[in-house]
């Protein structure tokens, strides 16, 4: 554990370099294990009420169409659909108020499939897209729900796959699947001789070799001030400050604004440390740091930040004169400063969403636009999660039995999920120095697609150092090679560290809160009336059956089943291997498809 420990350190440094420097960014069958639980006492405990408000617009490579909310538009050309996506149909939909336009990867059921009553919406876990669902067509888990007659899709939540930013208008053709560094990477892979790197591929970490997708969202915005331009750097200082007081308080704690300022603050005293000019700095720190943590209420505070930023940058200049030796470069070092912090401050506001988006705007966004599309005769939807997708639905089952609600949901199947990872030894649990809302800063973002890509050769070839990270993703020959590969350098994505700061909060007592911390997703999952299949893997490291069980003990024993897939003497499941692994069709899927076919009729779910 010490090893494993060591090295997700490393690779927790490698994302904080990255990031820094490039911010974006045939066995035979076993019988199935059956056991099942009642469930225990819960407390009552208060929380807010889920408000979804939004509009949808749908971009879709079949010539069908429905209005939905203020605007829909179909896009009918079926060429226009990404050869990424492996999906009969690509549909859009844009959520209000976020300008996110969500990609929905549409499968139709063939004409001699069974009719079903309900549409079926996959959701997939953290930091991944749709092709977890769709590796191949021999492998397709959304291929194989389709063929059993649901009208299957897939959502990309915002920030994944092939869901975009609403002004970023280029044609998904040009999305991340295709980008420079994965090209690059990929071609790394491949090109290993006896596991280590040539000189030139090690060159594919260097930032000036990344695609600007990869970059920040602003870029360079400072140059080396050659001469001094003392007008321009008051007004990059006063800019970064005002920013981080009035932009970044609608989605960062003001106890996260303010250790994020005393970081900024902390470089600069060190640039003046041991010089006559400290105690002057020091003077005018405190002052801005009363302004910032005023969070913009007063008019004139823009003014006096600016004011502060020119005394600011006056000892600096001042500095710059010195015959101390110590400051012959304070100029560049505080241009440097500034220009790094803007930097990371640009990844921050780029990567803005947490799980109570995807809960309260992303999921409901979606689902009412299927619903419009297929137009069930209930209303309702079928709905199978994976991983955070699960507990997107765990989510929504409590938040809509707290407010005495339907949910929309028919019956739900989560695949390795849990809302409270407390009694478990999850191997996330390695991740709680992410709940330091420090590293927001020092890791604003986890570029998981780029660590994995870089760490794949290192875990599949000699001299397999990090052999270790693979039991995470699937059991020992659970998955064929190729689609483990494929897998791992196409499924994953960059996640923010805004997101990981709540998930976090899953391995703290109570359970899983919202961004408040005042709401326990799981102190209302009993009052929930959805039929329930919560299915978890033997040797699942990231959600092992213990955290499963956590949360399946909650909800009634008259709505839940629970399984668990696995024998002691194999063939064993990792967190993947119930979604992709060689015996998942055979084993797993039939399980689910009996549970969907029992909840799939009208009269039952209504």
């Amino acid at each position: 554990m010490n090893m494993i420990q060591s090295d997700l350190r490393s690779a927790l440094h490698l994302a904080a370099t990255f990031c820094y420097l490039n911010p974006i960014p045939q066995r035979s069958r076993p019988e199935i294990h059956i056991d099942e639980f009642r469930p225990a006492a819960r407390a009552e405990s208060p929380g807010l009420r889920l408000k979804s408000s939004f509009s949808v617009r749908a971009f879709s490579s079949s010539s069908s169409s429905s209005i939905v909310g203020e605007a829909t538009t179909v896009e009918k050309n079926p060429n226009s659909k990404p050869s990424i996506c492996t999906a009969d149909e690509l549909h859009y939909v844009t959520v209000a108020n976020g300008d996110w336009r969500l990609a929905l990867w549409r499968y139709n059921p063939p004409s001699n499939a069974p009719p079903r009553n309900h549409p079926l919406l996959l959701l997939s876990g953290v930091g991944t897209n749709a092709i977890g669902f769709d590796l191949s067509p021999g492998c397709s888990f959304a291929r194989y729900m389709s063929n059993q007659g649901y009208d299957t899709w897939i959502l990309e939540v915002r920030g994944a796959g092939l869901s975009t930013r609403a002004e970023e208008s280029k044609a998904v053709e040009q999305s991340s699947s295709s980008s420079a560094i994965t090209e690059q990477m990929e071609s790394a892979v491949k090109g290993l001789t006896n596991g280590a790197f040539s000189t030139e591929q090690q060159s594919i970490v260097n930032a000036n070799d990344l695609p600007e997708s990869e970059t920040s969202a602003v870029g360079n915005r400072l140059n080396t001030l050659t001469p001094w331009d003392e007008s321009q750097l008051v007004t990059e200082l006063a800019e970064t400050l005002i920013r981080l007081s009035e932009r970044l308080s609608g989605f960062l704690s003001e106890g996260q604004s303010r250790i994020m300022s005393a970081k900024l603050f902390d470089q600069i005293s060190k640039l003046l440390e041991d010089s006559q000019l400290y105690e002057r700095f020091s003077e005018i720190r405190g002052k801005l740091s009363r302004l910032l943590e005023a969070r913009q209420k007063n008019s004139a505070i823009p003014g006096q930040i600016r004011d502060l930023s020119e005394r600011l940058v006056n000892i600096i200049e001042e500095g710059q004169r010195s015959v101390s030796p110590q400051l012959i470069d304070l100029q560049d070092r505080f241009t440097t400063t500034i220009e790094d912090f803007q930097k990371q401050l640009d990844l921050i506001v780029k990567y803005d969403w947490d799980f109570d988006n995807y809960l309260e705007e992303d999921v409901p966004s979606v689902m009412e636009y299927i619903r419009s599309q297929v137009k069930p005769k209930d209303g309702k939807l079928l709905a199978i999660g994976h991983s955070m997708g699960g507990i997107l639905l765990y989510g929504m089952l409590s938040r809509s039995g707290f407010e005495g609600r339907d949910s929309g949901l028919a019956a739900v199947v989560t695949l390795a999920s849990s809302l409270d990872y407390t009694t478990s030894n999850s191997s996330l649990k390695l991740l709680l120095p992410l709940a330091d809302p420090a590293q927001a800063l020092n890791v604003p973002v986890v570029p998981l697609r780029a660590l994995l890509v870089a760490a794949y050769p290192l875990s599949c070839r000699p001299p397999y150092v990090l052999s270790w990270l693979n039991p995470l993703i699937s059991a020992q020959d659970m998955m064929h090679p190729e689609l483990f590969e494929k897998l791992v350098l196409q499924n994953f994505c960059t996640i923010p560290a805004k997101l990981l700061l709540q998930l976090t909060t899953a391995f703290r007592e109570g359970g899983l809160r919202d961004r408040s911390g005042t709401f326990l997703y799981k102190d209302h999952l009993h009052k929930s009336n959805v039929p329930v299949l919560a299915l978890a893997g033997d040797q699942d490291l990231i959600c092992p059956p213990e955290a499963v069980y956590e949360t399946v003990k909650i909800i009634p024993p008259h709505l839940v089943s629970y399984k668990v897939f696995g024998e002691p003497g194999g063939p064993h499941y990792a967190h993947y291997d119930l979604v992709g692994g060689r015996l998942a069709a055979e084993q797993v899927y039939p399980c689910i498809i009996e549970f969907l076919n029992r909840h799939d009729d009208v009269h039952e779910s209504s």
